[in-house]
């Protein structure tokens, strides 16, 4: 079985000049799909790009990005909505509350993030969600939808146990990343408590490479490291691992 990485940003400007060699070195390392979370309106165009020269291996998710929410929001979410309704689309995302950068536009940052959750439950998509100093935060909104099956994961899952409990509780999986592999993130001690029946994998690259590659530019390559490193954790094998993880995010997105 093929690993996937589930969330990559790599429509990245940073791969420019050698995207066609990421994708195949994704492709040695095993990866057998990347699932490419949309940020806003200036970055539709080079993730269909990719999609339309990686049929089936690049797949696309559609959302607004919540550091890209400020005045224009409601421009920003209507050309979302727009693409929803002519695409087809693996994910709601990447959405969410980030309270670190900037905690001026939160109430309209709760509000785009609870639209975007009523476009997922109306069009039955996972939402995979980012969350920055705003578990909260969201999990109030969260506790909202609680009857109306929506799923998703919690994209580069930072949390505590409780929070972790708490995420899974409400029906959602948990995305791990290179933080699983810094030696002192601590979070390694809490994923060590949860059943890999809740996890899938992601490289959020070009962002938070994994050790040993810490520091340099993330590829979905790297995806095989945090696989190496959960089965570290949990005494599996890679193999095992690769299973679940894939199996876990075959069900979620449906691809």
């Amino acid at each position: 079985m093929q690993l996937i990485d589930t969330h990559s940003h790599i429509y990245d400007e940073v791969f420019k000049d050698d995207i066609a060699e990421a994708i195949q070195r994704a492709k040695e390392a095993n990866v057998g799909k990347i699932l490419l979370p949309n940020v806003d309106s200036e970055s539709i165009e080079p993730m269909f790009q990719l999609v339309k020269n990686y049929p089936g291996f690049c797949l696309p998710m559609m959302g607004l990005h919540p550091t890209s929410v400020n005045e224009n929001f409601e421009e920003e979410l209507a050309i979302c909505e727009q693409w929803l309704n002519k695409e087809d689309f693996v994910a709601i995302g990447e959405i969410g509350i980030d309270l670190y950068w900037d905690k001026s536009f939160l109430k309209e940052q709760q509000f785009v993030f609870e639209k975007q959750l009523n476009w997922a439950v109306d069009r039955k998509l996972p939402v995979v969600i980012h969350a920055r100093e705003s578990f909260s935060e969201i999990f109030e909104i969260l506790e909202s939808f609680r009857e109306k099956e929506l799923q998703g994961v919690f994209h580069s899952f930072t949390g505590n146990l409780e929070q972790a409990n708490m995420a899974i509780e409400l029906g959602f999986f948990l995305g791990l990343n290179g933080i699983l592999t810094f030696k002192n993130s601590g979070l390694d001690q809490v994923i060590k408590e949860i059943d890999p029946k809740y996890l899938i994998l992601e490289t959020d690259s070009p962002y938070l490479a994994p050790t040993p590659k810490r520091g340099k530019r993330n590829e979905s390559a790297y995806v095989a490291f945090i696989a190496q490193k959960l089965a570290d954790i949990h005494s599996l094998s890679l193999d095992e691992v690769t299973g679940i993880t894939t199996r876990n995010a075959q069900n979620l997105f449906k691809i």
